[in-house]
């Protein structure tokens, strides 16, 4: 294994990503194969922080009806669930791992205390944060960049279900060009919808950089890690 470029870092998952082939629910298969990757940077020193989405469980309020604090809660609930589930998955391979929780819930998981979540990070736990950043009318990619500002991280490894940063869409424009680099100004300029425009912002004025790439195919975090992903680098450099 190469040296990790990175130190410390804030793995942004989409709740999609543990759904596999299904598109719903959890499928524990996939859970494991991600633990194993995420054992692979903690094996390498790496300090691992990790944030996941809802999607696979909910929705928010489309097609619903709901008012948006209401959906907004319901999905910061149940980010709680997939985090739970990747402890799981994380701790079945001797990873120790905590989950820390910005609605309290201490039967379940930790309050967040960025202190404490620090302190974790430097005894090789891995800490999930979930339940966003506990407020409704903001996601869980922005929840992704405010903790990564807390704790310090030296970058965003965010995964997708493709393998970079497109002008168009690739699953439907076979000829989408893929970025190598792009700055954040370019990001917001061209609304590339990568992540939401506050979390983009929050990267910028924090200086963190995102790391954009497929999460298929087996170590693709940890090449991200050690600077070998084919993915996209989001950051203030002017190329």
């Amino acid at each position: 294994m190469s040296e990790p470029k990175y130190k410390r870092v804030m793995l942004k998952l989409s709740g999609e990503s543990l759904a596999g082939a299904n598109g719903f629910g959890i499928d524990f298969t996939v859970a494991t194969r991600i633990a194993k990757e995420i054992k692979e940077l903690v094996d390498m020193g790496v300090e691992v922080g990790a944030v996941i989405g809802a999607g696979n469980i909910w929705r928010g309020r489309e097609g619903s009806g709901m008012d948006r604090v209401t959906a907004d809660n319901m999905g910061m609930l149940a980010t709680c669930i997939n985090a739970l589930a990747l402890q799981n998955s994380l701790e079945d391979l001797g990873i120790e791992t905590r989950v820390q929780s910005a609605i309290e819930m201490r039967e379940i998981a930790e309050p967040f205390i960025r202190r404490r979540a620090v302190r974790h990070l430097e005894k090789g736990r891995v800490v999930i944060f979930a339940a966003g950043s506990g407020n409704p009318y903001f996601t869980t990619d922005t929840a992704a960049a405010l903790r990564a500002a807390e704790i310090d991280a030296e970058c965003i490894l965010l995964a997708k279900k493709v393998d970079g940063v497109y002008n168009c869409d690739p699953n439907l424009h076979a000829d989408a060009v893929k970025y190598d680099h792009l700055t954040y100004r370019d990001v917001m300029e061209q609304d590339l919808k990568v992540m939401d425009i506050t979390a983009i912002t929050l990267c910028k004025d924090n200086d963190i950089p995102i790391i954009v790439f497929g999460l298929d195919g087996e170590g693709n975090i940890r090449k991200a890690i050690e600077g070998k992903s084919n993915g996209t680098i989001i950051d203030s450099q002017e190329l």
